[in-house]
């Protein structure tokens, strides 16, 4: 007897072995067709799939049985700093690409640049059995990942390079493409030029940063540490710095922004003062519609979809086999040109 309030006893549910024996394959073979897997005939997956109908066969989908006869999950992980920021998400977008072409699902998490973070969520991942794992790492020692390379589960840096770990990664030459945004606002006249980074813990903005002092140093100008500004990590505080640089007795002509969200904090505190203009700008990474405000914005655009591509590629490769050598790739990256790189300096600035 059952109530509103009580669960009848349920009725014992067919199981893969079920289906094996009534379909006359190997378990193997439903596991294949189940996981959409090819090396499968049209006639025997219909014997399978029929099978599976009138036994009313459901996977079990609970976290430990999602791995395979294989003993893979068919499941990834990805974790960047921050997934509602255009630059990883468009990343991502690429691995979920991939891992659909495999028939592989993605689970994707941000740690916000804690690296208490991070370990967690690598330790929540490892927990759920997945098969690998890119990371766009907030940490500055990955040795603790090691023991998942030794569970053979193979990790790929996007972004940033592994510290104190042997291991595939993505990654653009940051430092050349600060270099070439500053000699581009020396070609246009600009002596005083500013530089807001990222945090000083994250490995690209510290090689932006040293790309920007490469440029003024090649350029034959005087470096002024009060231009160079890290550990700028929001819009709110981009802008807030810029409206600070523009109130000094020696303001910047022109501004190198360096990641996406920095950029729109400098170009929030060139309008609010007037000078979108006069002070030129160009920032690192591009954004959408930088093309579209006025003037146009002129970035260091990277090739993000090939680097959501590559780290697919190297993750899906070490997990076919784990004895390839280590892979670094380099994405390539542009200067586009649209208008707020190409203000020219004040006469006699």
């Amino acid at each position: 007897m059952t109530t509103e309030f009580t669960r009848p006893t349920p009725k014992a549910r067919a199981t893969m072995k079920d289906v094996a024996h009534r379909a006359g394959v190997s378990l193997k073979t439903v596991s294949r067709v189940v996981n959409d897997e090819p090396g499968v005939t049209a006639e025997v997956t219909e014997r399978v799939r029929a099978a599976i109908r009138e036994l009313r066969y459901e996977p079990n989908l609970s976290a430990r049985s999602l791995r395979r006869l294989d003993r893979r999950s068919s499941t990834i992980a990805a974790i960047f700093d921050d997934l509602s920021n255009p630059h990883p998400a468009r990343i991502l977008r690429m691995i979920e690409l991939a891992a659909r072409d495999r028939g592989v699902s993605v689970l994707a998490a941000s740690h916000e640049e804690r690296p208490d973070r991070e370990r967690q969520l690598v330790a929540a991942m490892w927990r759920h059995g997945v098969d690998g794992i890119v990371v766009e790492p907030a940490a500055d020692d990955h040795h603790y990942l090691a023991e998942l390379q030794r569970a053979s589960v193979p990790v790929i840096f996007v972004d940033r390079p592994p510290r104190h770990l042997d291991a595939d990664a993505v990654l653009i030459d940051n430092r050349a493409g600060a270099r070439a945004a500053v000699e581009h606002l020396i070609a246009h006249g600009h002596r005083r030029i500013a530089f807001l980074g990222d945090l000083s813990t994250i490995a690209t903005a510290v090689d932006r940063r040293l790309g920007y002092l490469d440029g003024l140093v090649a350029g034959g100008l005087v470096i002024d540490p009060r231009l160079a500004v890290m550990d700028v990590h929001s819009v709110g505080e981009a802008a807030e710095r810029t409206r600070e640089l523009l109130a000094g007795p020696h303001p910047p002509t022109a501004i190198l922004a360096g990641q996406n969200l920095i950029t729109i904090g400098v170009i929030y505190a060139l309008r609010a003062a007037g000078l979108e203009r006069s002070v030129a700008l160009i920032g690192f990474d591009d954004f959408d519609l930088a093309d579209l405000l006025d003037p146009p914005v002129s970035v260091i655009s990277q090739e993000v979809e090939q680097i959501g591509a590559l780290a697919a590629s190297l993750l899906f490769a070490r997990m076919d086999d784990p004895s390839l050598p280590i892979q670094t790739a380099y994405a390539p990256w542009r200067l586009v040109a649209r208008g707020s790189g190409e203000i020219p300096a004040p006469d006699g600035r």
